[in-house]
């Protein structure tokens, strides 16, 4: 099994040594790990051209999709953001809007989590808006014991979040029991539901 995390920060800093905290306690319960870091590479927004729903990938060819493939192969995935301005940076705002809306559903039934990091407020309004690209994708959404945040302004201040860091485990090993719990379901023939996908509903015609 193996959970990819996404560091959306432009520095190795307090939201890159929660994703690592996360990693050492998913590694600790067997679950392989890779950290990727988007926060220094220019992510354009995504256009709306709608190529993706004929290519199945972005047309923007860049590491949006390189991170694609990643995911699909993939159990789990975890993504991380600082806070600017109350909510996610934009960098990683870019990267998963372009990342959801070309998969076209490729991630559904992966457990996946938001973890968002800032010097004082706006993490749970951040959380929120990262956990919206899950729940719209089928994914389940792995909780810990407080809201997936840690607090630091300057890198290295993470560590004295002490209560920050022990959500962080304690998400990493929630993720590692719903992966062993699923993988175990599998085993034993249970598979994801068929959905349906027929009806659209258009409020101006």
């Amino acid at each position: 099994m193996k959970v990819l995390l996404l560091n959306g920060s432009p520095r190795r800093g307090n939201t890159r040594a929660a994703l690592e905290e996360c990693a050492g306690a998913l590694n600790e319960c067997g679950v392989e790990t890779e950290i990727v870091d988007i926060g220094t590479q220019a992510v354009p927004g995504c256009r709306a051209c709608g190529a993706c729903h004929r290519l199945g990938r972005c047309v923007i060819d860049d590491a949006v999709n390189e991170f694609a493939e990643k995911l699909r192969a993939a159990d789990g995935f975890i993504v991380g953001a600082p806070v600017y301005y109350a909510s996610p940076n934009g960098s990683v705002i870019s990267f998963l809007d372009r990342l959801f809306f070309s998969s076209r559903g490729g991630f559904a039934h992966k457990p996946a989590a938001a973890v968002a990091v800032a010097r004082r407020a706006g993490t749970v309004a951040s959380f929120d808006v990262l956990n919206k690209y899950f729940s719209i994708s089928q994914m389940p959404i792995v909780t810990a014991t407080y809201w997936n945040d840690v607090f630091g302004q300057v890198p290295g201040q993470a560590a004295a979040d002490a209560e920050g860091l022990q959500t962080m485990r304690n998400l990493a090993r929630n993720m590692a029991w719903m992966l062993k719990c699923i993988e175990l379901g599998r085993a034993n023939g249970l598979e994801p539901p068929a959905n349906e996908h027929e009806s659209v509903t258009n409020f101006i015609r």
